[in-house]
Order: structure tokens, then C-alpha cells, then sequence
């Protein structure tokens, strides 16, 4: 392949097939990464994915890279690979604004955890992606809303929503999302990427701005489930800046991955899966269960601890009351600089009782001790990952809780709140095709440090059908 030919299509390439060429030194970190700014510079306008492009940063680890790879360091497949962080995670001497124009001017001192991982990897940070206001529903005025590259006029997802367009749009090679309540799962659906929500504590959260602290979680998004597990395991693993930060070791995430289904037992609740669902979704992930079912996988029914309304309620009861802790520095002395959404979200999580919270927190402790049973009758679960994208303006992102509220009856948060509130984990992955051409997805939900095995099951079915290898055209 010339170079001329890889520039123009190495965006939509694998990271780790992307990654065997830096190693052998077939292609440049350095051009790579001028490759990649001059598409964001191309086609980032329309699309909006990023609040900060890194330029000086991400050149000078380029070369860095280059340097330490001809003198025969590699340091392992993120090396030289450019890659984008959601615009909660510090970086040090670049603006940090989660979204909101109150941390405008918040440059931090150092980097948050992840970030320092990815740069002791040897990866390329290209830049911040934009978000949802504090990562929850709505969009703040001063920033831009991001644009589904599969269809300008259908939601992007949230609240990482640039994590998702960048990384279906061949914008960076892995990015960054962080995970409330769907967070990781909504963009991944909605734009067609793997998206991969770890165990609670699996990776560190020290230095992400929180949005709820007992439920914040943060993970990958790749185009591939190969490239989510190696982008895992460089980010995970324990961190004494935070104390919910697991002790267990990482695994290999690679070890097992191409270990095939055969023998292994998928569960799947058809009621739970068709609460609200549309039938060409159920449609498709039938024919994914029959695809692992012809790969050697046991598919067997289970059910799904029931109370999916009392759920919901109980996490907006908790994540209102967090919120508003996390943001006492600035809510409500400031309150005039938050936008509509977010504002009246803070100032009606001030009016959270302790009552109102420890009620909730015993919703979510029952439900979690069935829903961990559940999953331990099966090597994973198979559910959608939040529903389908639908039509959605910028103006009405941009607008208040009433008008954001007729998204959520569209949102189905009953798929995403079970691992939330259990800690488990959850693989995203594309199934199928809409009829808008947003692309359809499906949910795989595991036991508690599950990773890899979901990420197996994940790569087998990708390697059995050619979902991933459809891109938008832009």
C-alpha cells in the first residue's frame, strides 16, 4: 500500500492493525498524526466532536514516539496511536471545561489518572471531545452539540457524545467516554462504535470531573472490541489518588479473545428486552443470538428482576443528590453561568432529602443482589444498549428540563441503570441498520471484573459479521 493510499483511508483502520505498522515501522507516528489533525481540520466543523484540538501536544508525542521506536522501545499496540479524551478528564496546561462555561478558564496543574496511563502507553492525545453540560442531558449554549456522522438530524448520544462521533468518524483511533447512567453506551449506539463500560473501580477516576461519584465510570470507545480491550487495559488498574480504585490486577484483555464462544451460556429476558423496543432492533438481535447460537454458544432464557420504573426514579434520586455535591463549589453561587438543563438539574438535587437518598440507595442495593444473581447463571446477558437514536434538534439539547424531558420516553435507561447500580460491566457493539441509517446495537452485561470474557464474546460475533466495517461516509 503507498502512502498516498493509506492517508487516505488508515482513519478508518483498526488501531491495533494500525498499530503492527507503527511497530514495524511501515508508517510514522509523525505522519500519522498530521494525518489525523488535517482530518479533524477537514471535516471537524460540521461535525463538532472536539472542544480542544492538542496540536503542539500531540505532535511533540508523535515524535517522541517516532524517536523511541527507531531506538528500538515499543512500548505496546497504543504507541503513536492518536486517541481523544472526553473533556472531563484533566490534562495538564490544557482547559478542562466538562461542558460547563463555569470551568471555562479550569487549566489543570497535572493529568487525571487515565490520561497519564495513556501517555505512559505511548498514545498521542489529539485533543478534548465535547460533551454534554457536566455529562448529563442537556448542552450548554457556549458549546457545540455534537453531529451523528451516520445523520445530521438524529441524537449523537450523550453524555459523550464527541467520544462517539469522533470515534465513528475515523476522528481518532480510540477515545475516552465516561458512564452515570449510559453514558459510554448512548454514543456508542447511536454512532456505531464499541463501547465499553468497565467494572466500578476497574479504572481509576481520579481527575474526571464527577458527575455522581457512586456511579461514574470510566471506559473506552473503539471501532473495534480488540481496540476497546487494549485501550482498557492500559487505563485500568489500582490508583492510591482513588480510594473506589480496585485492587484486583489487570488482566491480558488479549489473551482469551479469539477463544471463541463454544460451550459458553448467553442469557437473554425477550420480556425485559421488548419493554418499549422497537421491533426491527428485537429483529436484529435475534439474528445476533443466532449467530452465537451457530458459533456453539447455549442461548437460555432468564429473567430480570422486575421494578424497572422504581430503578429509574431511585437513580435520578441519587444522581441529583451527587451532582449537587460535586458541584457545591460553584452551584448555586454561580448558578447563573450553568445552562437551562443543568441548572434546574443542580437545584433540584439540592432539595434531595437524606431520606429521599438512603430510600433510594436501598432500591438500588436490592436490586443489585438479584441482578448479580442473574448474572451469575450465565457467562453474559444479551439486551439492547439503551434503545435506538431518534430525531433530536440542537435547540431543543440546548433547552431546559421540559424540554429535554420528551427524550428520555425515547431514551431506555431500564438496558443501561442495571450496571450502574451494580458495578458490573457492559460491552456496546453495532447489530444491525435503521431505517434512518443510524446504526442498531446491542448490550452485552457481565459479572463483576468481566471483561474479558465480554469482550470474547463481543469479537466473536464482530469477526462473524461485518457490522463494524461500515463507516459513514463523510
Amino acid at each position: 500500500m503507498t502512502t498516498d493510499s493509506l492517508k487516505d483511508t488508515v482513519h478508518y483502520a483498526s488501531l491495533l492493525d494500525t498499530a503492527r505498522l507503527i511497530q514495524s515501522k511501515e508508517l510514522s507516528p509523525v505522519d500519522l498524526t498530521n494525518w489525523m489533525l488535517d482530518r479533524i481540520a477537514a471535516v471537524d466543523g460540521r461535525l463538532r466532536s472536539y472542544a480542544t484540538v492538542t496540536t503542539e501536544r500531540a505532535l511533540a508525542a508523535a515524535q517522541d514516539a517516532a524517536q523511541e521506536i527507531a531506538r528500538g522501545r515499543y512500548r505496546g499496540p497504543l504507541h503513536g496511536m492518536p486517541i481523544a479524551v472526553k473533556d472531563l478528564c484533566f490534562t495538564r496546561g490544557i482547559r478542562t471545561m466538562g461542558g460547563t462555561a463555569v470551568l471555562r478558564d479550569f487549566v489543570p496543574t497535572q493529568d487525571g489518572t487515565v490520561v497519564a496511563r495513556l501517555e505512559r502507553a505511548g498514545a498521542v492525545l489529539l485533543g478534548k471531545l465535547n460533551l454534554t453540560e457536566g455529562a448529563m442531558a442537556g448542552y450548554h449554549r457556549d458549546f457545540a452539540v455534537p453531529v451523528n456522522p451516520w445523520n445530521a438530524d438524529c441524537w449523537p448520544g450523550g453524555s459523550s457524545s464527541g467520544s462517539g462521533v469522533a470515534t465513528a468518524a475515523g476522528l481518532c483511533f480510540a477515545s475516552i467516554g465516561t458512564d452515570t447512567g449510559g453514558s459510554i453506551r448512548f454514543p456508542a449506539l447511536a454512532n456505531g462504535t464499541v463501547g465499553l463500560k468497565p467494572t466500578y473501580g476497574r479504572v481509576s477516576r481520579h481527575g474526571v470531573l464527577a458527575l455522581a461519584e457512586s456511579l461514574d465510570h470510566v471506559g473506552p470507545m473503539a471501532r473495534r472490541v480488540a481496540d476497546a480491550a487494549v485501550t482498557l487495559q492500559a487505563i485500568a488498574g489500582w490508583d492510591e489518588h482513588d480510594a473506589t480504585a480496585l485492587r484486583e490486577p489487570v488482566p491480558d484483555m488479549l489473551a482469551a479473545l479469539r477463544a471463541g464462544v463454544h460451550g459458553l451460556r448467553l442469557g437473554i429476558d425477550r420480556r425485559f428486552c421488548a419493554d418499549g423496543t422497537d421491533p426491527q432492533l428485537l429483529a436484529a438481535i435475534e439474528a445476533a443470538l443466532a449467530t452465537w447460537s451457530r458459533l456453539g454458544a447455549e442461548i437460555v432464557s432468564i429473567e430480570m428482576p422486575a421494578a424497572a420504573d422504581a430503578l429509574i426514579e431511585a437513580w435520578f434520586t441519587i444522581c441529583l443528590a451527587e451532582a449537587a455535591k460535586a458541584h457545591a463549589a460553584t452551584f448555586p453561587s454561580r448558578a447563573t453561568e450553568y445552562g437551562e438543563y443543568f441548572r434546574e438539574f443542580l437545584g433540584l438535587g439540592m432539595t434531595i432529602t437524606a431520606e429521599q437518598y438512603r430510600t433510594a440507595g436501598e432500591v438500588r442495593q436490592r436490586f443489585s443482589e438479584r441482578f448479580h444473581a442473574v448474572l451469575a447463571e450465565v457467562d453474559a446477558m444479551v439486551c439492547p444498549a439503551g434503545g435506538c437514536t431518534f430525531p433530536a434538534t440542537a435547540e431543543a439539547l440546548y433547552g431546559g428540563m421540559a424540554a429535554i424531558a420528551p427524550y428520555f420516553g425515547l431514551v431506555q435507561m431500564q438496558f443501561t441503570v442495571p450496571a450502574n447500580f451494580a458495578g458490573t460491566p457492559a460491552l456496546t457493539l453495532p447489530c444491525g441498520v435503521a431505517p434512518s441509517g443510524t446504526p442498531y446495537a446491542l448490550q452485552l452485561l457481565g459479572r463483576r471484573l468481566s471483561e474479558p470474557m465480554l469482550c470474547r464474546i463481543g469479537h466473536a460475533y464482530e469477526e462473524a459479521t461485518g457490522w463494524h466495517a461500515r463507516h459513514p461516509s463523510i
